[in-house]
């Protein structure tokens, strides 16, 4: 019982008998029009005194709306009326002029529909509900009985009185499912009239698949050559630091920026061959968590920063995919922990397999407040769009023992 009354009366049946009650507006001066072509036709009988020649002035107005249907706009404004007033996803609609003759045709017969049942419901809207009312009380005004109301003689009877206030109310139950019954029918339709064509929804999936690319070619880039960047910088300053008292210590800085620019050369060429097709065999791998996490910390242990790796997950059993992402998160960590916590800092890194999910876990403490940087910022973005696409979680923020700490829950099996 409920339900079904929340299908009568509920929010969206309400919502979507506006747009019916809108429909009806709009069908109004089609319908005038239409009156002034059936009255002469008639011998210039009074339209609006005979019921039948009403709805012939209907039926007239209704073509000459799916004519005027053809202006640009009038596409655009029943999407935006069907996604507020209907309901329906935005998605599955198409905003846009009506272009082609096959989308003015959709249109012309969603504009019909949409005036055709607004009209319908719109005038039972105004009729029914005071006849319905007057029912309803009927029983409470049994004086009225003779009086100049014209009410039918059944009402004399004592049973007729009775079942009028039933019959009322089944009135109101009846033009709401009317309502609710041309609302939802006009919602389904909806996508079919007034959505993309096939052309325009393969235009917006390549726009689509060419954003996707573009997101992932801008992740990869900003995980790796930012990571190897604030990696070299680090080192590049730290050995300036102690380059006459520490001599050894230079070699190993030297050394680590070697390494890490040559790797992110083969990482660079990698990102750049997605954008070539037919990539051969000689573009070098993505990076991985169960290849090159060991490398990933002896780079940055060479800046001077003191990472502690807890690994309690085996990364050869990772899938590939997981595994990739899994390293470029954390790297991503790392390096938010370079750029931003300062000199020397210690980083805590905890990688673990529980409860079917990859948890990854990058803490250090909060030196004080981070410093902005033109361009930056776009780091924790890319890790929880990694997470996202996984099918997994991401939270980064301060804690309560004054670090920073950047949790990241992966499935182990998951979207891809």
């Amino acid at each position: 019982m409920r339900q079904a009354a929340r299908l009568l009366f509920g929010r969206r049946a309400r919502l979507r008998w506006v747009h019916l009650i809108l429909g009806g507006a709009l069908a109004m001066p089609y319908v005038l029009v239409g009156s002034v072509i059936i009255g002469p036709a008639t011998g210039g009988t009074d339209v609006f005194g005979s019921f039948p020649l009403q709805l012939a002035s209907f039926g007239v107005g209704l073509p000459l709306a799916a004519v005027t249907s053809v202006f640009p706009l009038t596409r655009p404004l029943e999407a935006a009326a069907v996604r507020w007033l209907c309901g329906v996803d935005a998605d599955r609609l198409a905003f846009g002029p009506a272009r082609t003759r096959g989308e003015k045709g959709r249109t012309a017969g969603w504009f019909t529909l949409h005036l055709g049942f607004g009209g319908i419901i719109a005038g039972m809207s105004l009729a029914v509900p005071p006849f319905a009312a007057v029912l309803i009380v009927l029983p409470l005004l049994a004086g009225l009985r003779g009086t100049r109301l014209g009410l039918p003689q059944v009402f004399d009877h004592a049973w007729a009185l009775a079942l009028a206030p039933v019959a009322g109310a089944a009135m109101l139950v009846a033009l709401a499912g009317c309502a609710a019954g041309c609302g939802a029918l006009l919602a389904r339709w909806a996508p079919a009239l007034l959505g993309p064509s096939p052309e325009g929804r393969l235009a917006a999936a390549e726009a689509r698949a060419a954003d996707a690319v573009r997101n992932r070619l801008a992740r990869e880039l900003h995980d790796s050559v930012g990571h190897a960047l604030s990696a070299v910088t680090l080192q590049a300053s730290a050995a300036r630091r102690v380059l006459d008292s520490d001599p050894e210590f230079v070699r190993e800085a030297l050394a680590a920026i070697e390494d890490t620019t040559r790797r992110t050369v083969g990482e660079l060429d990698a990102v750049l061959g997605v954008l070539r097709e037919g990539d051969g065999p000689g573009t070098a791998p993505a990076p991985t968590l169960a290849g090159d996490l060991d490398g990933l910390l002896s780079r940055t242990r060479a800046s001077g920063t003191r990472v502690t790796a807890t690994i309690d997950a085996d990364p050869e059993a990772l899938p590939p995919l997981l595994s990739r992402e899994a390293y470029r998160i954390v790297q991503e960590g790392l390096s938010n922990a370079l750029r931003h916590a300062g000199h020397r800092v210690a980083v805590d890194v905890r990688i673990a397999v529980a409860g079917g999910r990859l948890e990854i876990t990058v803490e250090n403490p909060v030196t004080g407040p981070a410093p902005s940087r033109p361009g930056g910022g776009h780091g924790l973005r890319g890790i929880a769009d990694r997470a996202r696409l996984l099918g997994g979680t991401s939270t980064a923020g301060p804690t309560a023992a004054q670090t920073w700490r950047l949790r990241v829950h992966l499935p182990m099996k998951g979207p891809a």
